[in-house]
């Protein structure tokens, strides 16, 4: 899957190294696009964010509100490149929920393993469920291979609600989504007050 990763620079200085630098993963994909056209950013909803401070028109922390006030965008990774050491102006940003905050000269070496780790992050977030934070049908499909190599006995239980359908339609999505959050606790608290310790609780659903 290309992972989509927008770089917001008014020159070509970061990319270019970024493409050298990942020029045998061609599954990242690199966009640069200048601090006046976010909005192209916005839209197209990526994978991860990165901001040359140094290089664009708008300050870093104007670059991040901008990215935070947009729903589609509110919990997109962000990651600050800058020669700025001042404690206070990196305090600024980091508070915008910026994951990373690296300050110039990069090191190569490490610039790539915290770029490569964040999307890694991402892409194993997205296998769980937001509503419930229970793993979903990739985890649960890896838990059961590994009991059934092991030849460990186990029993799997499939729960569904009844009539969840015709909840929502009456009730509305967000009462029907706490119903969800209600019964995945539920489970989860139970589950686990069982004996045996080696227990898993996951949400089909999530891909």
């Amino acid at each position: 899957m290309q992972q989509e990763i927008y770089i917001i620079d008014d020159t070509t200085e970061l990319i270019e190294k970024l493409r050298v630098m990942f020029k045998d993963m061609p599954e990242y994909h690199f966009v640069s696009t200048p601090s006046s056209d976010i909005d192209i950013v916005l839209k197209n909803i990526p994978e991860m964010i990165i901001i040359d401070d140094d290089n664009t028109a708008l300050t870093a922390v104007e670059i991040c509100q901008k990215i935070r006030t947009n729903e589609d965008n509110s919990i997109t990774p962000i990651l600050i490149t800058s020669s700025v050491e001042d404690h206070d102006y990196r305090m600024e940003i980091l508070k915008l929920s910026v994951q990373y905050y690296i300050l110039k000269p990069i090191n190569d070496d490490y610039f790539y393993m915290t770029i490569k780790n964040m999307i890694d992050f991402v892409t194993t977030n997205r296998r769980v469920s937001p509503l419930t934070g229970l793993p979903g049908n990739v985890q649960i499909q890896a838990e059961i291979k590994k009991r059934v190599l092991t030849r460990e006995e186990f029993a799997v239980i499939y729960l569904d609600l009844d009539n969840f359908k015709a909840y929502n339609d009456v009730y509305g999505f967000s009462n029907g989504d706490e119903v969800i959050k209600f019964t995945a606790k539920t489970i989860v608290k139970h589950i686990h007050d069982l004996p045996e310790g080696d227990n898993f609780v996951g949400h089909i659903g999530r891909r």
